[in-house]
């Protein structure tokens, strides 16, 4: 059962025993109190987990003394006893913070059922309080980046977090590129922290049941519906509702959910009553929203509504350094979870990370580091324990292996620094100077291709002919 102490404090000195006793026998630990004074002693002494307490005591206001208990700890569960008819003075108990309130004489047996409820909401508070901190954690711990792409959405995140009322927020992007963290990220930087935070993925649930989830329904409502039940727009009063995914929401619920947005009301299913809530709702997607519409998969009235305030997330392979930032991050992040001796990523294994396609973004790569880190004996990560090798030389020999060797081929010792180097070399080269198809050959974006031209150094116009390198083209190094 666990150490659960209770105090009791009550004049009536039978009843009061009585009750510590049956608590005892429950496997409590009990005190009795007789009056106020002794009561703030024993609960300076004892600091109980609860605390059964008459309204009418001797030497002192039950109300006052529920209010002095409520200020020491607020953690505190109190149920207040009366032995009156009337139940107004448990009402006015029951606003100042009393758990619940008991008629005397007392039935232990509700006494106890009332134990088993405190106790489960306790147990229910320390999980949910677990589970936000380790949440707020992880928004934040895997958003990494320093590509002027990343800087850009952390500059985003921080101006709709600090909005008094902020509209709906799309999130796009390709899969595993931390759409969901930045959901959590503008939730938990918001006003709305101390709210919940609610995550529906629109592909998981059936669409026989999204709109009851979402809605909620009333008792009676359909065959099942046994009892009337809140949906998620009104468990996430106060704070946000993310919708992952919301490119595969069923067609017929898109006039509702836009229906919710602008009129900040929601109907449970089977109900005439309209309820309002005040939910931010932030949605992701990583399907192109337009060409759905064109396609009539999506209503345009809702994507309009939705893609006022926007925030795109880039593709991995797009963000250059970043790759080697986000590894070292999960390096370290594993390395303690699996207790590695983990030195560093070896030039070679860092080349590798650098030049794969990385199609499942950095989901993919923490999965990747994360296998690394367990199977690696210590020391030093190698491309062999990436597992990515294969399919770069896979990659390299369809794309004729001149342009993006395997590692294998540079001479040892040989830096990143320069590696890199030499491939864009050897890329612009074959392509005349041709950023946009030196990029291709490359499996990256120009954008990308320009910024490492830019670190390297590098200028195009020594790749191109005489008559192509002419002065109208001339220019900065990395123009065009």
């Amino acid at each position: 059962m666990g150490s659960f102490t209770v105090l009791i404090i009550d004049d009536e000195r039978t009843l009061a025993r009585s009750i510590r006793l049956f608590l005892i026998e429950q496997g409590y630990e009990a005190e009795v109190a007789e009056d106020a004074e002794t009561a703030l002693t024993l609960l300076e002494k004892l600091h109980p987990d609860f605390v059964f307490l008459d309204v009418r005591l001797p030497k002192g206001d039950g109300l006052e003394l529920l209010r002095r208990i409520k200020a020491f700890d607020p953690n505190i569960y109190v149920v207040v006893m009366t032995a009156y008819g009337s139940v107004e003075g448990a009402v006015q108990a029951m606003k100042q913070g009393a758990f619940d309130y008991l008629k005397k004489p007392v039935d232990l047996n509700e006494l106890k059922i009332l134990l088993d409820r405190a106790r489960e909401d306790r147990k229910l508070r320390q999980e949910l309080s677990y589970y936000r901190q380790r949440e707020r954690t992880a928004s934040f711990e895997d958003l990494i980046g320093q590509c002027p792409a990343m800087r850009r959405v952390f500059e985003q995140i921080d101006r709709l977090a600090a909005l008094e009322e902020a509209p709906p927020v799309l999130i796009t992007g390709e899969t595993g590129t931390g759409k969901g963290m930045v959901a959590r990220a503008l939730h938990y930087r918001s006003r709305r922290a101390q709210g919940p935070f609610i995550e529906v993925d629109c592909t998981a649930l059936p669409a026989t049941l999204v709109e009851a989830e979402l809605f909620g329904y009333e008792k009676g409502a359909f065959t099942d519906a046994k009892e009337s039940k809140m949906g998620l727009f009104e468990a996430a009063d106060g704070g946000t509702l993310f919708l992952d995914e919301i490119g595969d929401l069923d067609p017929s619920l898109q006039g509702k959910l836009l229906k919710v947005i602008e009129e900040r009301t929601v109907r449970r299913l089977g109900s005439v009553r309209s309820r309002k809530v005040d939910v931010w709702i932030l949605a992701a997607t990583n399907k192109n929203l337009e060409a759905e519409c064109a396609r009539g998969n999506f209503r345009k009235e809702l994507y309009f509504r939705l893609a006022v305030l926007t925030i795109h997330l880039p593709p991995l392979r797009e963000r250059g350094e970043d790759i080697l930032l986000l590894a070292q991050h999960f390096l370290e992040k594993f390395s303690a979870k699996y207790g590695k001796r983990i030195t560093g990523l070896s030039d070679r294994a860092a080349w590798v990370l650098t030049h794969y396609p990385w199609p499942g973004n950095v989901r993919e790569l923490q999965h990747v580091i994360e296998r690394a880190v367990f199977w690696s004996p210590g020391g030093t990560i190698e491309p062999e324990h990436l597992g990515l090798s294969l399919v770069l030389e896979s990659r390299d020999l369809k794309a004729g292996g001149s342009v993006r060797p395997t590692p294998g081929p540079f001479p040892e010792g040989l830096s990143l620094f320069e590696i890199e180097k030499r491939m864009i070399e050897q890329a612009l080269e074959a392509t005349r100077g041709n950023c946009v198809k030196a990029a291709r050959l490359l499996g990256i974006s120009r954008d990308t291709l320009r910024y490492r031209m830019k670190k390297f150094n590098i200028s195009r116009s020594r790749f191109r002919t005489p008559r192509e390198a002419s002065p109208r083209g001339s220019g900065s190094p990395i123009s065009g």
